[in-house]
Order: C-alpha cells, then structure tokens, then sequence
C-alpha cells in the first residue's frame, strides 16, 4: 500500500481523520493526566518497568530504524522511518500510523526519566498525543504480514518549546478482532532539541581499543631468519578492508582527539606478517616448526597496508597512543589467582616495559604507558594492586565497580582518586553499555545513538556551570559495526555543541568530584571469576621460566629461542583469553609441549644392559642434540650405585654441535662379581650446577672378579701341598743321615765316650731326640715360613693373571 500523509488525502477523510485525532488526543491528555500524577506519588527511581505487552492486546510490533536529523533544531522537519509487523493471529483493519508529541511539550529532565521511558513497552498516557499533522494510512495488515513507514513532522507540531531531551513516539490505530478502533502498538526513542548555546561543554573520552587474542606462537622455522609462524591466518581477513580492524582504523581516523589503545602483541604480529611467516597446520601446536607442518602466510600485503594505515591514523594531532603491556596480560585473573607467584611482579613489569617500547617502535609515534585495563573494567582491590605493579597510574574503570550513592542527584566527573598514587577513570556504565554489544540492525543503531545523546545531552544540563569529564569504554573486542555507530554518536553530540573530544590523559586530569565514589570495593563479580585464568594456569605458565632459564644456560645461540618464548608465556595469560577459553587453553598447552620439546632435544637415548668382560675396562654413554644449533657449559657424570664393586672415571664435558651426537667413555674397575646399577645424567655446569634431563640407569654385569678369586684360592692350595712335601721329604733324609752315624762312624774320635771313661753310658735317645728336635723345630720353622712366601706368591701371581686379562 502506498504511504499516504493526512494532507493528502481527501477532504471528508481528512475531517474524519482530524474528528477521530481530536478524541484521541483528549483520551491521551486525560490518561496522560492520571499518569502524571501517579507519577508524581513515587520516586522516578522507583517505578518499576511496565511488564511486556501481550500480542493479543498490542498485536502490532513496531521499530524505528531512523530518525533525521538526530538532533532537532528549531522549525525543522524531523523525519522517522521503521517497521510495523502484525504479530498477532488475527487481522489488523484500517491500520494507521501517528507520530506523538510530548503531553504538553514537557521534556525529560532526568536520567532516570529517560531510563523509565527506555523500560516501557505499551503505551502510556505519558507517551504523549497524536500530532495533528503527521498520520500515515497503512491499510489491512494480515498476520505476519509487515510493514515499512516513513513520517515527517514539524518540530513545531512536536510543540517542543525549550532546548532538552524529548520523548518521541509512533504508535499504530486500527482495529483487531473485531473490536473498536484503538491504539495497537508503540515504539520510542529520545529526541535531543538543542537551540540554546552551552556554556560548558562535557569533555568526553573514548577509548578506541585496537587489540586481537595472541597469533605469534613461540616456535619459529629452523632458517637462518627464524621465520615466524602464527596459530592461523585469521588476521588477514580482519586486516584487509571490510574486516574488523582494517574498519576500526579507518573509522577511528574520523574521530577528534581519540585514545587509541593498542596492544603492542598484536603490532608485533603484524609486523611479522610484512615478511615471509607460516601458519602451524591444525593439531601441531606442540610440535617443533617443520615444513611439513606448517604453510605459508598469505597476509604480507594486508599487513603492510594495515600497518601503514594505523602509523598515519594515530600521528593525527590531538590524538595519543597508549600502550597496553605486552599481549594484554589478565589482571585480576592474575590479582585473584597467581599475585604470589614466584617470577609474576617481574614478569608484569617486563610486559609495560616491552609494550611502550613495541609500539613506539611499530608505531613511530610517542606512546604512553601508565594505564591498566581490567577485563571489563572490573576492579577491587586486589586488582588496582596487581595493576599498580603493571605499570598502571591510570585505572579504566566500569562504574558497576564504583557505583555512585543514590543521594548525588547529578552524574560526577570520571576521574578520581582511589590510593596509592592511582587514578581510577570511572565509564558512565549506561552510556559505555550501548557499545558493548552488535548492533546489527537499524534498529538497534539508531536506539544507541539516539540514547546516547540523550544521556550526554542531559548529563551535560545537569551542571552546565562546571566542566566535567564521562569516559565511554567499549569492550577491547569491539565489532566494527558497533565502532561506526559509536563513532556516529559522538560526532553528532559534538555537532549539537553540548560535547568536546578529549583524550583519556586529558579528562584524567580533570579536578576530582569531592561528592562521587572514591572506594574500590573488595569483591569481584562471580559470574566474572568463574571465567579467569585459573590457579593452576597461571602456576603452570610461569614454572615455564625455570626450564627456560635452564635451556638457556646450555644454548649457544639463547637470544633464538629466549625472545620468542619469553613473549609466548607472557601471551599464554592474556585477557583476550578470556572469551576464548578453549583457544587459550590450547595455546598454553602448545607453549608448554614446545619447550618440553627443545629441552629434551639434548638428551642421553636409552642404553642397555651390560656385561663387564674384565675388572678393568671401559664404559660408552652417548649424548644426543637434535636442536639446530650448538649447545655447551654441560658434564656428563656417571655413577655407581656400590662404589665397592664397580667404580667409573670423572665427569666428561660436553659439547655438542647442532643435530650431533657423540659417545663417551668412562673407564670402569671392578672390585667383585655381581650387578651393579648406573646412573648417566647430564648437569649443567657454573656456580649453581642442575641436573638437566632426565637420568639413564642400565645395568652392568660383573662376572671375571669371580674367576680371579678361584685362581688365587686354587693356586694357594697347590702351593701349599707342595711346600708339605718339601717338608717330609727334607724331615726323612735328616733322619736317615743320624742312623748311618750310630754303626760306624768314619773317625772313632768322633763317638762320643769313646776314650773317656767319665763319659758313662750313652744316653739311648737323648741325643738323637735333640737333634731331631732341634731338626724338627727347624724343619718347623721352614716349613711355617714357607707357607707365608707361597701364599705372596700366589697373590702375585694372580695379580699377574689379573693383569694378564
């Protein structure tokens, strides 16, 4: 059906039309009435949102889509577009469509108002009266069936009369089931009416945040230029035009005195990008970069356009750059569950430090670095303490953390005080929350304008005597759609002359409100914990730092591999993880799985068993480098589990080229048969030695000790059988000597008593016992003797024998 306004249609229409307005518009004064004063019985704060509209008793939704121009001036035409669905089961007859001018021309005069007229969702008294020249004949609407309407209307048949912020209605007349003809549908939106100058303007902050979860991994190709390599190739499409952060840039270029807030990972990343890198394949996260699983990067010539678009963007005058700390690390996850955590304060320092330090180099611009940005503006204290030791002078704060009381009648200036040297900038929570979300449709983008000025229009009415500061704070994802409505917003309330652009530093430095909240509470939202970073996260990222620090002692190239994964477990705690969870999990496991891998790339194989063919002799242990450079300051040490049967030599050094191995050999002594258990293990070497890797143990089998003893046991027996035969033998010839003398001996002088008469008879055995004991002692004396030499004797000779083997 074509779009018809009154004016045109005929004349006995256009007096019925005029006649069925005026009894409406009466029946709207005298329900706007009661209203009004039901109204006027409770607090505005207290009235509660009226309940959703049944379908059977308002069948026909309705939305705007435009309103033209936004901010209305005086005797100008406002024009206002949208849609009318008939959502009900039954027909909708003779459907029209008006606009309503506010009951008596009242404006909004509060905050609270305009909250109140945003909750309402069927028509009120207080939504005003039809506008006697603005009405549009839709015709019959079957179910289902939609829409689209366009109405222009004077502003002075609106009958605004001074400069505020006005309701601005359309509602749908027909009739449904048969019945009389009544109102069927409403939409609202805020109508700013500005004609009267500003004395003060409101200085206002956006925050522009140009951030992305981390792409850099911490594995690099094995070329001589350390390729780099990314998670995947999402940002290109994100770079090039028409994706998010190409249009964040192009659109921030439009806006006046803009905070631009970057991460300095994600200009690192993209500087990457204008070289040769690769992009890991699916499912290797973990493993060393090869070329069989990784593939090319297809962005370089996004990268280099972007990255040239956002250096001019950000060296407009009157903007200024602030840096995030390198890959935007959580800070209350780290607040709440790593603070004490051995190596954190150092490592957070680091990461401001590296941030300013990146982007000033990427961006060749003057970059600040004293503001901390918690996930969403969140704050207690725990958190301000953990971003202090960031870097973090400044808080960007949700001013759900810091509420103001319900006393303070008027919206006080974002900055002020919170201890410690800090400065919290509390964002307007209504005003922030209109861009915390997609706003997809028309609809939902001119609501967000249109409150927008509303709320700053009003903010600003509330003190036009004082200057103060509101900060808007999207969220660090924030969609490019959403970016060009709040961009849109902004310069429509600068063009309406109640708003100035300012940066973040200068609304910072506004004087503090003594009357607004200066207290950071100590609790922290639940539904925002369940999503940190855990204990055992964070824990298992930063006792990464030890086995990195060991890597290090070895290599001979550190600065290769330190760089990378330095900023690779800086990025395993980013805040972007936050909306991605599985995503982070995934890259700390691979940051964790890559180290392991470098580490035990320098290790000792498996060795078997052993069997030692001799007390003396050598053992072989080899070390393995698999890495692609040189590695040093390592021993190799290898010891026995019972010193008393084997013993083994001194530490060997090692020293290793890249993808080398080489064995060394340890001379070994056994002492005594049986098995005996080694343990290789490589150390580092230095004032503070560590054992590196894990150890080796294998066993060795000592079995010629055994064989040994058994020779020096036989050969002592032998030795001493033939010395007891020597002995007979030696004891017989004594004896047979002393009987040959007894029957003849040669000289008769030589018998005793012969000649000699005092001699007397000889003693029979007296003699012969003497001499054969003193024989015998003798021979005894030999024969001990003997013995003794023997068994040195066959102790030499075994130790001969040994020798010999």
């Amino acid at each position: 059906m074509d779009q018809r306004s009154v004016g045109s249609a005929p004349a006995g229409v256009r007096r019925t039309a005029l006649a069925r307005r005026a009894v409406r518009r009466l029946g709207g004064l005298l329900a706007a009435g009661t209203v009004l004063l039901t109204a006027t019985a409770l607090p505005a704060a207290a009235s509660p949102a009226a309940p959703a509209a049944p379908a059977a008793d308002y069948p026909a939704a309705m939305t705007i889509s435009t309103v033209t121009p936004a901010v209305a001036g005086e005797n100008g035409t406002v024009t206002v577009t949208g849609k009318v669905v008939n959502s009900g089961h039954g027909d909708i007859k003779s459907a029209h469509i008006g606009v309503r001018a506010p009951v008596s021309g009242k404006k909004l005069g509060t905050r609270n108002e305009v909250m109140l007229v945003a909750q309402r969702s069927t028509p009120t008294g207080t939504d005003g009266v039809d506008v006697t020249n603005a009405e549009v004949p839709l015709g019959d609407l079957t179910p289902g069936q939609s829409h689209d309407f366009s109405i222009p209307v004077a502003t002075a048949d609106l009958e605004l009369s001074k400069s505020g912020v006005y309701e601005l209605a359309v509602d749908v007349w027909g009739t449904s089931g048969g019945g009389h003809e009544r109102v069927l549908g409403i939409a609202r939106t805020f109508l700013p009416y500005n004609v009267e100058p500003t004395d003060k303007q409101t200085q206002l902050s956006v925050v522009w945040p140009i951030t992305h979860a981390p792409e850099l991994v911490a594995q690099t190709m094995p070329d001589n230029d350390q390729t780099p390599v990314l998670r995947d190739d999402s940002l290109v499409g994100e770079l090039s035009p028409g994706g998010r952060l190409h249009q964040l840039v192009t659109t921030g270029a439009t806006l006046p005195n803009l905070t631009w807030m970057v991460d300095p990972d994600l200009l690192d990343t993209v500087f990457a990008m204008t070289k040769p890198y690769r992009v890991q394949k699916p499912n290797t996260g973990g493993e060393s970069a090869r070329e069989d699983n990784t593939v090319p990067g297809t962005g370089r010539d996004a990268a280099v356009s972007w990255l040239a678009l956002l250096r001019t963007s950000v060296a407009t005058a009157g903007d200024e750059v602030v840096s995030l700390p390198y890959a935007d690390p959580d800070l209350a996850s780290i607040a709440h569950n790593g603070a004490s955590l051995p190596g954190m304060e150092t490592a957070l320092r680091k990461a401001s430090t590296a941030g300013r330090l990146t982007a000033a180099g990427r961006l060749a611009v003057d970059v600040k670095s004293d503001v901390a940005w918690p996930y969403q503006g969140r704050l207690d204290r725990r958190t301000a303490a953990t971003a202090l030791t960031a870097g973090g002078q400044l808080v960007l704060v949700d001013g759900a953390s810091m509420p103001e009381a319900d006393s303070l009648a008027y919206t006080p200036a974002a900055a002020r005080p919170i201890g410690n040297g800090q400065t919290a900038v509390v964002a307007d929570p209504t005003i922030s929350g209109l861009f915390q979300q997609e706003l997809r449709t028309p609809e939902a983008r001119t609501e967000a304008v249109q409150r927008f000025l509303a709320e700053t229009l009003l903010v600003n009415r509330q003190m036009p005597e004082q200057s103060r500061g509101l900060l808007v704070l999207p969220p660090r994802n924030l969609d490019a759609t959403t970016a060009g409505v709040l961009a849109d917003a902004v310069l429509k309330s600068r063009q309406g002359g109640w708003t100035a652009p300012v940066t973040l530093h200068t609304l910072a430095a506004v004087k503090a409100d003594p009357d607004a909240t200066t207290a950071v509470q100590d609790g922290y939202p639940q539904e925002l914990a369940a999503t940190e970073l855990s204990s055992s996260a964070l824990g298992k990222t930063m006792s990464l730092q030890n086995s990195l620090d060991q890597l290090m002692l070895i290599l001979t190239q550190p600065q290769r591999v330190r760089g990378p994964f330095s900023a690779a477990m800086v990025r395993s705690m980013s805040t972007q993880w936050r909306d991605q969870s599985t995503a982070g999990v995934s890259y700390r496991d691979g940051v964790q799985h890559y180290l392991d891998n470098l580490t035990s790339a320098v290790r000792l194989p498996p060795k078997s068993d052993v069997t030692l063919p001799g007390d003396n002799a050598t053992l072989q242990v080899s070390v393995k480098n698999d890495l692609n450079q040189a590695v040093g300051n390592l021993e190799l040490r290898l010891t026995s589990s019972q010193l008393n049967r084997l013993n083994v030599g001194p530490a060997e050094s090692v020293v290793l080229d890249g993808t080398t191995s080489r064995t060394f050999r340890f001379p070994a002594e056994a002492q005594v048969n049986g098995s005996v258990q080694m343990t290789a293990q490589l150390w580092t070497t230095g004032p503070n030695p560590q054992r590196y890797g894990a150890p080796v143990t294998f066993m060795v089998e000592v079995t010629s000790v055994t064989n040994g003893v058994l020779y020096v046991i036989g050969g002592g027996v032998v030795l001493m059988v033939l010395a007891g035969i020597r002995f007979s033998l030696q004891r017989k010839k004594r004896a047979a000597g002393e009987d040959g003398g007894a029957d003849g001996p040669a000289d008769a002088d030589d018998a005793p008593g012969d000649g000699d008469p005092r001699a007397g008879p000889e003693p029979a055995a007296t003699g012969d016992d003497t001499a054969g004991g003193t024989a015998d002692s003798t021979a005894g004396a030999g024969t001990d003797a003997e013995p003794e030499s023997a068994a040195e004797t066959a102790v030499r000779a075994t130790g001969d024998e040994k020798v010999g083997h």
